[in-house]
C-alpha cells in the first residue's frame, strides 16, 4: 500500500498475542448481564409494539428504529457465541447462540462457520464476498459484461444496499446454504433445520398473538436490523485506504489492523451495537468477547495507531468506495473509474 510501512506495524505489535491475552478470558457475570439487559429491553419494546399496532403503525415503526438496534445487540451476542468467546462454556455459547438466532432470523451454526471463514481470509481478494460485502477490483470489474456491471452497481448502491439489501440479507439470503464444501459441509444442513425451527416458533407466536400483528411487527424490526447490520458490515471493511491483498502476500495482523476500521461512535451507539465498532481489535482476536473490546483498545493505543479511525459522520463518505485499485492500494468510486476510462 502506498505510504504504508507494514514492517513497522508488525514490529510494533510483534507481541500482540501476549498483549491481548487477558482480554480473551470470558466473564460469565458480564455475559449474563448483557443477555438480561439486551433481551429484556428488546422484549419489553416488542410487547409495546404489539400493543400499539392497533393504534398506529407509526408507533410501531418508531419503536422499530430502536428495537432494530437491540436486535443488532442480540446479534452480537449470537456472533460472539459463534466465536465461542461469550461464555467460558462451549455448550452455554451454543444454547444462547441458537436462542439469539430466533430473534435475529440468522442461522447460528452456518453463519458462524461463514463468519469464521471471513476472519481467516479478511482482505484476501480471492475470497471477497464470503462473510463480507463483495468488492471487485478494478480489473475484475472491467472484465464484466455490461449486464453484470449494472448488477454490481445496483448491488453497491447505498439506496439498495442499506434498504432492500439489508432486509433481503436477513430475511431471504440466510434461508439458504450457498457454500457447501470444505468447512461448510458439516453445517450446511443446519440451515434447513433452523428454517423449520423458525417456522414453528413464528407460526406459533402468530397464532397466539395474531398473524397480522406478529408478522408486521417482526418484519418491521427485521428491516431496521438489516439496514443497521449491512451498514456495519460495510463500514468495517469498505473505505479508501483499506488493506487488501492476494492470498500469497496476505498477512493476518496487517489485515486485522489495516483491513478493519475503528468506528468511533458515541457511547450509547457502542452499547447498542455491542462494541463491534472496535472492529480492528475484534479481527486481531475474535476470542475477545465484545464486552472486553473497548478496554483492550484503550490499553494498547498502538493498535489504534495503525487502523483507520472512522467517526459517525465521516463514515458516510465511504459509500463512494466501490472498487479496489490493486495497483494504487486503495478503493475508488465508480466516478473515478469512469474518469480514468475517458482519460
Amino acid at each position: 500500500m502506498s505510504g504504508f510501512n507494514g514492517a513497522e506495524l508488525l514490529e510494533e505489535v510483534k507481541d500482540w498475542h501476549n498483549m491481548i491475552k487477558k482480554y480473551q478470558v470470558p466473564d460469565t457475570k458480564k455475559a449474563i448481564i448483557q443477555v438480561i439487559n439486551s433481551y429484556g429491553i428488546f422484549i419489553a419494546l416488542w410487547i409495546v409494539q404489539f400493543y400499539l399496532y392497533n393504534h398506529s403503525i407509526f408507533w410501531v415503526i418508531g419503536l422499530a428504529i430502536l428495537n432494530g438496534f437491540l436486535l443488532g445487540r442480540i446479534f452480537i451476542i449470537q456472533h460472539d457465541c459463534g466465536h465461542k468467546s461469550f461464555f467460558r462454556s462451549r455448550s452455554a455459547n451454543d444454547v444462547i447462540g441458537m436462542i439469539s438466532s430466533f430473534f435475529t432470523f440468522i442461522p447460528y451454526k452456518y453463519w458462524a462457520a461463514n463468519h469464521n471463514f471471513h476472519h481467516a481470509h479478511n482482505g484476501q481478494i480471492e475470497h471477497s464476498g464470503v462473510g463480507d460485502i463483495e468488492c471487485l477490483t478494478v480489473e475484475q470489474y472491467s472484465q464484466l459484461s455490461l449486464v453484470d456491471k449494472v448488477k454490481y452497481r445496483i448491488y453497491r448502491h447505498p439506496l439498495y444496499l442499506f434498504t432492500i439489501g439489508g432486509f433481503f440479507y436477513v430475511a431471504i439470503y440466510n434461508r439458504f446454504a450457498f457454500l457447501k464444501e470444505g468447512v461448510f459441509a458439516k453445517v450446511k444442513n443446519t440451515v434447513k433445520w433452523a428454517n423449520v425451527f423458525y417456522a414453528i416458533i413464528y407460526l406459533g407466536l402468530g397464532y397466539l398473538i395474531g398473524f397480522e400483528d406478529f408478522f408486521v411487527v417482526q418484519l418491521v424490526n427485521l428491516f431496521f436490523f438489516g439496514t443497521y447490520a449491512l451498514w456495519f458490515f460495510y463500514i468495517q471493511h469498505q473505505y479508501e485506504t483499506v488493506y487488501k491483498s492476494s492470498k500469497d502476500n496476505w498477512n493476518y495482523v496487517v489485515s486485522a489492523l489495516k483491513g478493519s476500521t475503528y468506528y468511533d461512535l458515541p457511547f450509547f451507539l457502542h452499547w447498542l451495537t455491542g462494541n463491534i465498532g472496535y472492529h480492528h481489535i475484534h479481527h486481531l482476536s475474535p476470542a475477545i468477547p465484545n464486552y472486553n473490546l473497548k478496554a483492550c483498545n484503550e490499553a494498547f493505543p498502538v493498535f489504534e495507531k495503525y487502523t483507520n479511525k472512522v467517526t459517525f459522520w465521516h463514515g458516510f463518505s465511504s459509500v463512494f468506495a466501490n472498487l479496489y485499485d490493486a495497483e494504487a492500494g486503495k478503493m475508488i468510486s465508480f466516478g473515478e473509474y469512469r474518469r480514468r476510462k475517458k482519460g
